[in-house]
């Protein structure tokens, strides 16, 4: 955090930030809304971590909304930005470059091609060897993020926090949130027997080798048992955690297009997180944030926070760099 504590000398860092590293203060309910209020820019020279918009909820099979997520996930982050995150013990900033890469822009008119312009724009991060941080948009959007991810790191461990297993069998080439886990695990851009599906409330049946750990045996227990079994099936692989915000409980996010109760607080979310160090990870996202049944932001303010704590994640293990 800057030694200066004046909140009022520093305004719309989005676009006036002179060092990418480090964090400046800003009032919270004032300025332009970049994620964490980085720097808004589509250089990618020296970047480690990207955050990307997807506003994308075509996919939804119940309430739409999940297109303003992006939105409403950054202006929440505002609320964070002023500390390093809790309780890590470091400033993400300190030790990664990170940017607000913008939203990724598609026709909706066109939806055959949203899936192949996300995978493009994912592409490019990774072709420069920046890790994406994606704001969802639907859950569909986790598909060609990891086509463009797989195209470089091989088969990827699916870290899957949710209350829908999102494997349900589908046809070929169908847009849907419920099923793009299964299309990839059948082409083989996942690995699902090293992959973690967490915290599901839904019936399923069919797993498809997924390591499937329902709502009664999180509830049951706990997070640091959860940390222990994620981190034995994943090891050391490529892996990605895919966050559906409606893995927590209604009372806890209610501003989610399928919410379903008998979920997790966001406290058990963040003891989760905050022990999965070590993993070779190479994307995340935080998805299905739909603002307009969210309420004084609670929804926004929790997804930013995760957000946030994936970004720990990701320099967890890094050097100061400031």
């Amino acid at each position: 955090m800057s030694s200066d504590f004046d909140q009022y000398s520093n305004g719309d860092l989005a676009f006036t930030r002179e060092s990418p590293y480090g964090t400046v203060i800003e009032a919270m309910y004032s300025g332009a809304t970049s994620f964490m209020r980085r720097k808004y820019t589509r250089d990618l020279t020296g970047v480690d971590v990207a955050v990307v918009g997807i506003p994308y909820d075509l996919a939804t099979s119940n309430r739409p909304g999940a297109r303003f997520g992006p939105r409403a996930v950054r202006a929440a982050s505002t609320q964070l930005s002023w500390a390093r995150p809790w309780p890590w013990t470091f400033d993400p900033f300190n030790r990664l470059h990170v940017i607000d890469y913008g939203d990724c822009v598609f026709d909706p008119g066109r939806p055959e091609d949203v899936a192949v312009d996300i995978e493009r724009f994912i592409s490019r991060l990774v072709d420069n060897n920046v890790i994406p941080l994606s704001l969802g948009g639907d859950h569909f959007v986790a598909y060609p993020i990891l086509k463009a991810l797989h195209k470089k790191h091989g088969p990827i461990s699916l870290i899957h926090f949710d209350a829908h297993t999102d494997t349900w069998a589908d046809e070929k080439g169908r847009i849907d949130h419920g099923t793009m886990f299964y299309h990839a695990a059948k082409e083989g851009i996942v690995s699902p027997s090293h992959s973690v599906q967490m915290g599901i409330r839904t019936q399923n049946m069919q797993t498809h080798g997924y390591n499937v750990f329902d709502a009664l045996w999180l509830h049951k227990h706990g997070a640091d048992e959860a940390v222990a079994r994620i981190q034995e099936i994943v090891g050391n692989n490529p892996c990605y955690i895919t966050f559906d915000i409606d893995f927590l409980d209604p009372s806890y996010a209610p501003g989610t297009g399928t919410p379903v109760c008998g979920g997790f607080d966001t406290a058990t979310a963040i003891k989760i997180l905050y022990g999965l160090t070590g993993l070779n990870l190479i994307g995340c996202d935080v998805v299905e944030v739909a603002p307009p049944y969210d309420h004084a932001e609670v929804t926004a303010l929790a997804a930013a926070t995760i957000a946030t704590n994936l970004l720990c994640l990701l320099a967890e293990g890094k050097e100061d760099r400031v």
